[in-house]
C-alpha cells in the first residue's frame, strides 16, 4: 500500500466513480470493540479511522457506467443493513422533516416522479407521511408506488433504476430495524439555495432530536449539516451528540460565505462550539495546510467524495491524520483499510 502511494497523485484519477474490482474519533470507539465478531483481529485495523458508508451501502448514480453506484437503493433499510455487514463505525443518510412533521429518510431536496406522461417535482418538506411514502417500493405486498425519476447532471430525468431496489423509510425506522452497533451520521438536509427563519430551523430541529432522543439508545450518532445557523443551533438544543459542520471546503460557491472554505468552516465550529467538520476531500487536498490548524483546535476531521472511492487516496489521508473518511464502495475500502 505504502508503495502505491509514492506514485499517486489526485491528477492521475480521471474517472472518480470508478475503481477497480480489487483494489480517531476519540468520541467513539469503533463497534468492533463491543464484541461484534469479525474475521480479522482488531489490531489489524487502522487505528482511530473512523469508515463511514455513505447513504448506507453507497449512494446511486444513474448515469454510471460502474454498476456499483446502481446496486442497492441508496438512503432505504436494505442499504443500511447491508452496510451493517462489512467493517464500518457509521452509515450517513439525510434526514428532512414532512410537511406533518415527521423525520424521513431522502437526499435530494424534492421528489420527481411521472403522471400522464409528465415529470414533475415536490419538495419532500411539503409532502405529509403518507404522500411521500407512496413512491418507489411499498412495503404492502400486490400494492404499486408510484414511479420515481432523478435529473442527471445534463438536465435529463432518468428512472431511478437500480438493481435491488427497496421502500423509502422513516427516522424511526432506521432506529428499529437497523443493526443496534452500527452509528448512524445523521446529515440535517436543508435547501442549499434558501434561506431559514430561526423559527423554522429550531422546529425542525426538535422534530428530529425528538426522535433520536425515544429511539437511539446506545447507538453512537453524529449530526452534521450544510447549513451552518442549523450546525450551532442543533449544538444549543443538545449537547450529549457531536455536531459536525459539512462544507465544500472551497469546491463550491455559495451566498453564504461560511461555506465556501476550510477557514470558514473552522470558525463555525469555533464559534458555535462544534466537535468536527466534514469536508470534500478535494477541499482538503487542495489546502492541506488547514489540517494541522483544524487538528490543534481540538476539531475532528472527516471527509467526503468521489476520491474516497479511491484506496490510495483514503490511506493519503490516514497518513495526513484525518480522523475518517465517507465511503461509497464500503466492501473495497473496508477490505483496504483493515489489510493496509
Amino acid at each position: 500500500m505504502a508503495a502505491a502511494l509514492k506514485a499517486f497523485h489526485v491528477s492521475d484519477v480521471p474517472y472518480l466513480d470508478r475503481v477497480p474490482e480489487k483494489p480517531s474519533l476519540s468520541l467513539y470507539s469503533t463497534r468492533f470493540s463491543k464484541g461484534v465478531e469479525m474475521n480479522r483481529a482488531a489490531s489489524c485495523r487502522m487505528p482511530n479511522f473512523l469508515l463511514i458508508g455513505h447513504r448506507g451501502h453507497g449512494m446511486n448514480i444513474l448515469q454510471s457506467s460502474d454498476s456499483r453506484m446502481k446496486a442497492i437503493k441508496e438512503n432505504s433499510l436494505l442499504s443500511f443493513n447491508t452496510a451493517a455487514k462489512f467493517p464500518l463505525d457509521f452509515i450517513e443518510f439525510d434526514v428532512q422533516v414532512t410537511k406533518d412533521d415527521c423525520p424521513v429518510i431522502f437526499h435530494d431536496d424534492v421528489i420527481l416522479s411521472e403522471e400522464n406522461g409528465i415529470i414533475f417535482e415536490k419538495r419532500v418538506t411539503e409532502l405529509c407521511l403518507a404522500e411521500f411514502l407512496c413512491y418507489g417500493p411499498q412495503k404492502e405486498g400486490g400494492k404499486e408506488g408510484k414511479c420515481l425519476y432523478r435529473k442527471t447532471k445534463d438536465g435529463k430525468f432518468e428512472k431511478w433504476n437500480v438493481e435491488t431496489d427497496d421502500s423509502l423509510c422513516t427516522l424511526q425506522e432506521a432506529f428499529q430495524k437497523v443493526e443496534p452497533s452500527l452509528g448512524f451520521n445523521i446529515e440535517l438536509k436543508f435547501d442549499d439555495y434558501k434561506v431559514y427563519q430561526h423559527d423554522h430551523l429550531t422546529h425542525t430541529l426538535q422534530i428530529i432530536l425528538q426522535v433520536v432522543f425515544e429511539f437511539a439508545r446506545d447507538r453512537p450518532i453524529i449530526f452534521s449539516t450544510f447549513q451552518p445557523d442549523a450546525a450551532q443551533l442543533v449544538r444549543k438544543l443538545q449537547n450529549y451528540y457531536p455536531v459536525y459542520f459539512l462544507t465544500e471546503g472551497g469546491t463550491e460557491t455559495y451566498y453564504d460565505a461560511r461555506r465556501n472554505s476550510l477557514e470558514e468552516a473552522l470558525k463555525v465550529c469555533l464559534e458555535g462550539g462544534l466537535q468536527g467538520i466534514v469536508s470534500e476531500i478535494k477541499g482538503v487536498f487542495k489546502d492541506p495546510g488547514a489540517v494541522p490548524k483544524i487538528k490543534e483546535s481540538n476539531l475532528s476531521l472527516l471527509t467526503y467524495g468521489k476520491l474516497n472511492n479511491v484506496p490510495e487516496a483514503v490511506y493519503m489521508q490516514y497518513l495526513m491524520g484525518i480522523d475518517g473518511v465517507i465511503i461509497d464502495f464500503v466492501e473495497e475500502i473496508s477490505r483496504t483499510i483493515w489489510t493496509a
